[in-house]
């Protein structure tokens, strides 16, 4: 029998040696993580850590691997969120910011339609009253070049805009090819700015994906409970700062044209008068930490890119002494007075926030605000209970099934059922080394794909052996008859291991939620179960063989 090559034993070696030490941490599971979440922690603060946090660290040691293989909802316990987003509210947005400019284009025609008003009307509809109906065919064609030109499904060119006449009436609504293309950017900056915000909280393998016309499914391991999850994702978190027109205490007094009335956010009966066009908003910022102000209360700081900064800084040159609202979601946080000129782009944001509070916002505004509300239509805490049972019956699961096949190996191949065994406890370490380097998540029906290999993965071994013992009948040297019956049997195997590769790629591809968990521990599973059988046990056999040089062989 001629010896593996020397480079390809040390390979084999590294490979079953990095699969060992990967798979060591995820025996101590809850020690690993909580060590993990102390050094993100630490690094967080700056390298500042506390008494609790360094006794974390301290429960595994730095030196030792520390990637783990994240668990899903159904072993680890979490939130599952199913949320519909309001579309509608991003169309009265569309018709509100509409308005000032229709009130423009028609200003220069007041001599051919008269006064111009804002009549009532549905959300996703701007209705203007002209006095004189004389002018209508120039104020339909003024408004309809507000229109900007957009490629559909349905054509190539048309307007963003339906301008009709109704009487005294323009109405305007959006075109149906740009209703369409509204909902589409709704839905799809929805799950970004959720899976931003998801990431931002320090969660690992969320599970955020669109479900029919205008729902989203979000489910987060590991996370506390479903109103944890709601408070993090379901706040709009619309920052913007406006200049302040003044400050009151009488709930319904009158705003004026393009000003708004908005409440204070801390203090109780207090408004302000704000000028609706904001100095600058959150779509220009770039950061924000949670920080404590210089009396060492929570707060949040904040940086505004280039843009922003220019804005922010003229504004507060030319209105020193003036007061400023920083609004979110419709609520003022804080109006202080500028006191200077601030420039560089970057402030703080003070107010009676206690420190999650502060943390919470500061995730918010990086993550970027909310296109549309979100109406939560169902809503599960899972616990971790049931993770752990599932854990235990699944550990019970394979360690009957490992049990069950190497006692089956050792009574139909003797010594090499036992050599096929070692090679089964190195594939089994291997799957659980690459699912921590990978970040894999395992779920329950990935339980049930583990154990699905363990079965599979002495079906090359069966044919190897098989075609060794082919090669003894017909009086082949030992030496011989096992490197033969190698060669010969690693086709069938590949073809054999290669079509059930390809349908737990087509399952990862075309499935989701539990049915790719299943996939990614089978396809792991096959590539590790084919590296074992055909290439650890044959580095086992050799060994074995060129040690005891025995005369005859029984497989």
């Amino acid at each position: 029998m001629e010896p593996m090559a020397l480079w390809k034993r040390i390979l084999i070696l590294l490979i079953c040696g990095w699969g060992i030490v990967g798979a060591i941490p995820n025996l101590f599971y809850g020690r690993v993580e909580r060590h993990n979440d102390a050094v993100a922690a630490i690094a967080a603060a700056g390298g500042t850590a506390t008494a609790e946090q360094s006794a974390a660290r301290a429960e595994w040691p730095d030196f030792l691997p520390s990637a783990l293989m994240n668990l899903g909802l159904d072993l680890r316990g979490g939130a599952h969120l199913l949320a519909e987003v309001k579309v509608a509210d991003v169309y009265k947005s569309r018709m509100d910011s509409l308005w000032p400019e229709v009130r423009d284009s028609l200003r220069g025609l007041r001599d051919q339609v008269g006064a111009v008003r804002r009549a009532p009307s549905p959300d996703d509809v701007l209705r203007v009253t002209v006095s004189n109906p004389d002018g209508m065919t120039a104020a339909l064609e003024a408004v309809r070049g507000l229109g900007s030109s957009v490629i559909s499904l349905t054509g190539v060119g048309q307007s963003t805009l339906d301008v009709t006449a109704e009487g005294n009436d323009i109405v305007v609504r959006l075109s149906e090819a740009e209703r369409q293309a509204t909902d589409e950017r709704t839905i799809q900056q929805s799950l970004e700015i959720i899976r931003r915000r998801v990431d931002e909280a320090g969660t690992r393998e969320p599970t955020i994906q669109r479900q029919g016309k205008d729902r989203i499914l979000i489910q987060v391991p590991g996370i506390g409970s479903a109103s944890e999850l709601k408070a993090l994702i379901g706040q709009t978190a619309k920052l913007t700062f406006n200049a302040v027109v003044s400050r009151t205490t009488d709930a319904a007094a009158t705003a004026g044209a393009r000003n708004s009335l908005l409440p204070s956010l801390d203090e109780t009966g207090v408004y302000y008068i704000v000028e609706d066009a904001p100095v600058v908003s959150g779509d220009d910022l770039v950061d924000a930490q949670p920080s404590f102000d210089q009396n060492g209360r929570p707060a949040v700081s904040f940086r505004f890119d280039a843009t922003g900064a220019r804005a922010f800084g003229d504004y507060t040159a030319a209105n020193i002494g003036a007061p400023f609202a920083i609004v979110l979601d419709g609520k003022v946080i804080s109006a202080p007075v500028i006191q200077s000129y601030i420039p560089g782009g970057s402030g703080i944001i003070t107010g009676s926030f206690s420190v999650e509070e502060s943390t919470r916002l500061a995730v918010l505004l990086r993550a970027g605000a909310l296109p549309a509300a979100m109406n939560f239509l169902e809503e599960r805490t899972i616990g971790p209970e049931l993770g752990a049972d599932s854990i235990a019956a699944g550990r019970v699961a394979a360690m009957v099934a490992g049990v069950a096949v190497m006692l089956y190996m050792v009574a139909s191949y003797g010594l090499f059922g036992l050599f096929a065994n070692i090679a089964l406890v190195i594939n089994m370490a291997l799957i659980f080394a690459a699912l921590s380097a990978v970040g894999g998540t395992l779920t329950l029906p990935g339980i049930a794909g583990i154990v699905l290999t363990i079965g599979m993965a002495v079906d090359a071994n069966v044919l190897v052996f098989e075609r060794i013992r082919e090669e003894l009948r017909a009086n082949r040297n030992p030496a011989r008859a096992i490197e033969l019956g190698y060669e010969r049997a690693l086709s069938a195997i590949i073809d054999a291991n290669l079509t059930t590769f390809i349908t737990a790629v087509v399952l990862f591809l075309v499935g989701a939620g539990p049915v790719r968990g299943f996939a990614i521990t089978l396809g792991i599973g096959i590539v590790t179960s084919v590296f074992t059988a055909v290439y650890v046990t044959r580095l086992i056999t050799e060994t074995w063989y060129r040690w005891r040089k025995p005369a005859t062989v029984v497989v």
